[in-house]
């Protein structure tokens, strides 16, 4: 298939899927009804409803999903592996820490931005130090061994935060936290996200040519005049900015960077700059639709976001990694 007729494919499908994401819901509202409300006309409450809650909660999905698709088909071009994913490099750790914090200190309460304002001082955390590792002249597996470490610190103290919490209440905040989610999100939020979200994905698609290059390995791309300094620097300012800003308003959301690209790849020509922009709106889709069987699953109970694209991705990553160890053998 064509890059651009995928691209097309997949860009109708999320149309789709976030129509339907705005028309899906606990209120019993038609479709005459929703479109009114979300455009002008309409009762205060079909306004409230389509503006306030089903609206904002497309877009973060939709966002999120896509800066997930986008970074994990970046992370396995540039690290040339297909097992990569964007919490590889530790961002999404130590903004989940962040947001610990906030909820450890009591200050969540205090504003609704004190928790995003949290997890993106802690994704700031991780952008500072691995920009100043790849600014040396450093090799990728340094990166992922950095990254690594700050993952397993971020853990730790987390773990800390939930052994040393004040009170019960605190705790099952920060798990549900944890879990990943996009319901109770305004368009507060999706402001305080777009901007770095913006800036990442410019510099992820800025390195397309750096991403072409590297697959036939450093040397190769130094040969072919790329700046490999320069390349890491914003492929990793661009990766830890789109997930760094997803985190903070949505928790931790896993997977979605591992399985999507892997999905797509065989459609592609697989040179990874054909592979970014198809990746990012599979991201989009696949989290839009996951969010919507998170309403729909359990009516009673709405899950979140973040169990489903683990119970998606775990099994696949397991089979990812039996396929690999086979074609070792």
């Amino acid at each position: 298939m064509s890059p651009a007729r995928l691209t097309l494919v997949l860009a109708l499908l999320v149309a789709a899927l976030f129509a339907a994401s705005l028309m899906i819901g606990p209120a019993a509202l038609g479709v005459t009804a929703s479109l009114e409300g979300l455009l002008s006309g309409g009762g205060e409450a079909a306004k409230i409803i389509m503006r306030e809650v089903r609206l904002p909660r497309a877009l973060l999905a939709a966002l999120v999903g896509f800066g997930l698709g986008l970074s994990g088909a970046a992370l396995q071009g540039f690290l040339r592996n297909p097992l990569a994913e964007p919490g590889i490099i530790g961002v999404s750790a130590t903004a989940s820490l962040g947001a610990v914090a906030v909820f450890y200190s009591g200050f969540a309460g205090a504003s609704m931005l004190a928790l995003p304002a949290g997890a993106m001082i802690g994704a700031l955390v991780a952008v500072i130090v691995l920009l100043a590792i790849a600014a040396g002249n450093t090799t990728t597996l340094t990166l992922i061994l950095a990254g690594i470490a700050l993952s397993s610190l971020a853990g730790a103290f987390t773990s800390l935060a939930l052994n040393l919490s004040p009170n019960p209440f605190a705790s099952y905040e920060i798990i549900f936290w944890l879990l990943g989610s996009i319901k109770d999100r305004s368009m507060l939020h999706v402001w305080i996200s777009l901007p770095p979200m913006l800036l990442g994905w410019a510099l992820i698609l800025v390195s397309a040519r750096a991403l072409d290059a590297l697959s036939f390995g450093e040397e190769a791309a130094r040969s072919l005049g790329i700046d490999l300094p320069r390349a890491r620097i914003m492929l990793v300012a661009g990766v830890a900015l789109a997930v760094g800003a997803g985190v903070a308003v949505t928790g931790a959301i896993g997977f979605v960077g591992l399985v999507v690209p892997h999905l797509l790849r065989p459609l592609t020509d697989r040179m990874p700059s054909r592979l970014l922009l198809p990746s990012g709106l599979g991201g989009a889709a696949l989290l839009l639709a996951a969010d919507i069987a998170a309403r729909t699953i359990v009516p009673a109970k709405e899950l979140n976001v973040g169990v489903l694209t683990a119970l998606i991705g775990a099994p696949f990553f397991l089979w990812l990694v039996t396929r690999a160890r086979r074609g070792l053998a």
